[in-house]
This record gives structure tokens, C-alpha cells and sequence, in this order.
């Protein structure tokens, strides 16, 4: 499964605390849910969110397991994504305090989350839910 496929599958549920990257989701899903995709979505092209609609059309027969941790991958990688999307404005006070006159956002992260106790709170938990330290 892709990282698109994978990025397609996202659904609402319970934020985690960490994240997961989407090689780890595919992992994850392919042992918790591979028996689900080739009993229940055999021959179908991986891409296109056809795998979620196929596991969602039949929710019945899929298994608990696969359900659950269809559910707990979507929502890490969502948070994940927002957490990637969000950090500019999140740490915005720190980068101009910590990381005055570093350019590139890169440098900006390396910097970032290299001063661990010297940012925020809030600041040091999106750059870890982003998967960036």
C-alpha cells in the first residue's frame, strides 16, 4: 500500500500521542489487515482510496483487529499531517526568539528542535507529532 493510498484512508478517530510515519502505517496495516485486503478486496488497484472504500463497504466482515487499527493509523497520520502543516504558526514566537536570522525550513527545524527545553511547550510537541525529531 502507498503513502498516498495511506494518506486517502484517513479517518475521524482518537488523536495518539505520537505519530506514526506512513512506511510504519504500511507495516502496521499490512499485518493487521492484509488477510481483510486480499479476502475482501481482491484484484483492486491500491490506489484511489479504492482500499478504504472496499474495507468500508464491507465494515461487517472486516475484522476488529484490522478495524481498529485501520482507525488509530488514520488518525496518527492525520495529526501527523497536521502537525506538519501547522508549525510555522505554532512556533512562530520561538523560531523568531531561538532561531533569529537561521534561513530555510530545514535549518529553522534543525534549529528548533535542537533548543528542546527552550521552547515551548506547544511548539516542541508539533514538531514530535510532525515526525521531525
Amino acid at each position: 500500500m502507498g503513502a498516498a493510498a495511506i494518506a486517502a484512508i484517513v479517518y475521524a478517530g482518537a488523536a495518539r500521542a505520537e505519530t506514526i510515519s506512513y512506511a510504519d502505517a504500511i507495516t502496521v496495516l499490512a499485518k493487521d489487515c492484509g488477510g481483510d485486503i486480499k479476502k475482501l478486496c481482491k484484484g483492486l488497484n491500491l490506489g484511489n482510496n479504492r482500499i478504504a472504500d472496499c474495507l468500508a463497504q464491507n465494515s461487517t466482515k472486516v475484522s476488529p483487529t484490522c478495524t481498529s487499527t485501520l482507525a488509530s493509523v488514520s488518525a496518527s497520520i492525520q495529526k501527523r499531517e497536521q502537525a506538519q502543516s501547522s508549525y510555522r504558526k505554532v512556533c512562530a514566537t520561538d523560531m523568531a526568539r531561538r532561531c533569529n536570522g537561521v534561513k530555510g525550513d530545514g535549518y529553522i527545524l534543525a534549529c528548533l528542535a535542537g533548543k528542546t527545553k527552550t521552547i515551548s511547550s506547544q511548539c516542541s510537541q508539533t514538531i514530535t507529532d510532525a515526525g521531525w525529531r
